[in-house]
C-alpha cells in the first residue's frame, strides 16, 4: 500500500513541477528582450565611416557615410540625428550635405565664425532640394535611411564636415567620443570609434585608387525595448475552416482610458475626427483610433482557400494613427511553408535565410508608386496582398494552427500575436488541448479515491 501512495505521490509532484515549469515558461514569453541581437538579421547595424580626406592647418576635412546593413530596418522622416562628443577643442568651420542643429558659442572668433563650437554637436542631414553646391553624393534625403534589402541605392547617407583645432597628423588626431544615433527617436546604441584600415576610393574612369589619411569605424545596433515602452503593432488571425475571427490581444501595445500617450485614441464615429487629426505629420504625437488593442498597425492573417495542390493566404496591414503615414514599410513572416511560396500578388518578396538550409522567413513589401505607401487611418489606411502556396506532403496540415505564422515584424519590430491556444481550430478539434491537458489530473485524482476507498 505505501508503494502504491508513494508512486502517487511522486506522479503528483512530477504533475505540480511539469505545470510550474509551464507557467514560468508563459511568464517568461511576457517579457521583453533588452537586447540589440536580432535572430533574424543577426549581422545587421548601422556602420558611421569616418574618413579623414585631406588636412587643412589647423585640422582636416572628411566625409561621414552611414551605411544601413540592416535587412529590413530603416529610418523614416523626419530622419536620423548622430551626435557625438569631442576628444579635444574641435569646432566645425564648414559642412556640406548636413548641418548641425545649435552653433554654439563661437563668441571668441572674429571675422570667420564656425558653423558649430559645441563639445557635442549633434548632426542631421539636408532636406531633398538643397542647392547644388551645398551637396555631396548620398546626401540631402531629408534623413530618410532605406534598409539594404529594400533599397540598397539608398541605404547610406553621407555628410562632408572641416574640423578645426584638431591635429594634423595621424598621431595627433584623436577619435570622437560617445557616438549617439537617432532615428528619429532612442532604439540605436553605438560602439565607440575604432580605427581600422584607411578606406580606398575608386576614381570614374576605374584608373586610379586613392586612399584616406585616416579611417574610423562606429557600429551602432538597434533595440525595440529601448526604442518603446510598448509594442506598435499586432497581429489577428482568422480561417475559411472557422467563423471566429481571432483579434489581436486586449492592450496588446495599451489601453483605454489611460493618462499615457498610448491610452490617447478617438472614436472612427467621432463628430470630433477631422478637428482632433493634427494632420499628416511625422513629428506628430500618436492619435490612435479607439480599439480594443491600441495598436498603431495590426497585420491580419487570413486562410483563405485551400485547394488540391496548394493554399491561399490574404495579408491585410491596416494604420489606426490618424497622425502618421509609413512610406517604405516592409513585413518579416516566418512561416515553415515559405520554402514553397509560388505566387505573391502586389507584394515585393525577398527570402531572408540567416541560417544556411532553413527558409522559413520572408520579407515583403509594397510595389514602388502602387502600395508601397500605408497611408493613415481611415477608408484608404490599408494595403492588402494574396499569397499562394504549394503544399509539401511531409509538413502541409491544417490542424493545430500550423497555417498561422511563427512571427511578423512591421517595419523591424516584432509584433504582438494572440496566444496559440486562441488560434483557429479546424471543426471537432476545440475541446483536444483541453481533455489532453486535464486528463492526465483526473486518472491521478481517481487512483486517489480509489486507493483511499478501500484502505
Amino acid at each position: 500500500m505505501e508503494t502504491v501512495f508513494s508512486a502517487a505521490s511522486r506522479s503528483i509532484s512530477k504533475l505540480i513541477s511539469f505545470t510550474a515549469l509551464l507557467l514560468f515558461l508563459f511568464s517568461c514569453s511576457t517579457f521583453t528582450s533588452t537586447e540589440a541581437y536580432d535572430a533574424l538579421d543577426p549581422t545587421g547595424n548601422i556602420t558611421i565611416k569616418w574618413d579623414v580626406i585631406s588636412w587643412t592647418p589647423d585640422g582636416y576635412v572628411a566625409v561621414v557615410t552611414m551605411y544601413n546593413f540592416q535587412q529590413y530596418r530603416h529610418i523614416q522622416a523626419p530622419g536620423w540625428t548622430l551626435g557625438w562628443t569631442w576628444a579635444k577643442k574641435e569646432v566645425i568651420w564648414s559642412m556640406m550635405g548636413g548641418q548641425t542643429t545649435e552653433q554654439g558659442d563661437c563668441s571668441k572668433y572674429k571675422g570667420n565664425v564656425p558653423h558649430c563650437c559645441k563639445k557635442d554637436p549633434t548632426v542631421v542631414d539636408l532636406l531633398p532640394g538643397t542647392p547644388y553646391n551645398q551637396q555631396i553624393a548620398n546626401c540631402c534625403k531629408g534623413g530618410v535611411l532605406n534598409s539594404w534589402v529594400q533599397d540598397p541605392a539608398n541605404a547610406a547617407s553621407s555628410f562632408q564636415v572641416s574640423v578645426g583645432a584638431a591635429g594634423t597628423t595621424n598621431k595627433t588626431v584623436r577619435v570622437p567620443r560617445n557616438f549617439t544615433l537617432k532615428a528619429p527617436g532612442p532604439g540605436y546604441t553605438c560602439g565607440p570609434a575604432k580605427i581600422v584600415k584607411p578606406t580606398k576610393f575608386i576614381t570614374a574612369d576605374k584608373r586610379r585608387i586613392t586612399q584616406a589619411m585616416m579611417t574610423w569605424n562606429v557600429t551602432c545596433t538597434y533595440s525595440q525595448f529601448l526604442a518603446q515602452k510598448t509594442p506598435t503593432c499586432c497581429v489577428s488571425l482568422s480561417s475559411f475552416y472557422n467563423n471566429t475571427i481571432v483579434n489581436c490581444p486586449t492592450c496588446a501595445c495599451g489601453c483605454q482610458n489611460n493618462s499615457t500617450e498610448s491610452g490617447s485614441c478617438v472614436s472612427e464615429r467621432s463628430s470630433h475626427l477631422a478637428s482632433a487629426v493634427p494632420g499628416k505629420s511625422t513629428n506628430a504625437p500618436p492619435l490612435l483610433q479607439c480599439t480594443s488593442h491600441m495598436c498603431p498597425v495590426r497585420i491580419h492573417w487570413h486562410v483563405k482557400l485551400n485547394y488540391k495542390e496548394y493554399w491561399r493566404v490574404k495579408i491585410t496591414i491596416t494604420n489606426f494613427n490618424y497622425a502618421l503615414n509609413y512610406s517604405e514599410w516592409n513585413l518579416v513572416v516566418q512561416h515553415p511553408n515559405f520554402d514553397n511560396l509560388t505566387q505573391l500578388f502586389s507584394f515585393n518578396y525577398k527570402p531572408l535565410t540567416p541560417y544556411a538550409g532553413l527558409n522559413d522567413t520572408a520579407m515583403l513589401w509594397g510595389l514602388k508608386f502602387y502600395n508601397d505607401f500605408l497611408n493613415e487611418a481611415g477608408p484608404l489606411g490599408n494595403v492588402q496582398s494574396e499569397l499562394l502556396f504549394r503544399k509539401d506532403a511531409s509538413t502541409f496540415t491544417f490542424e493545430k494552427g500550423w497555417a498561422f505564422p511563427r512571427r511578423i515584424y512591421f517595419n523591424g519590430d516584432n509584433c504582438v500575436m494572440p496566444p496559440p491556444d486562441a488560434y483557429p481550430w479546424l471543426p471537432n478539434t476545440g475541446l483536444k488541448p483541453i481533455i489532453s491537458m486535464f486528463q492526465p489530473v483526473m486518472m491521478i485524482l481517481a487512483s486517489c479515491v480509489f486507493l483511499w476507498a478501500n484502505m
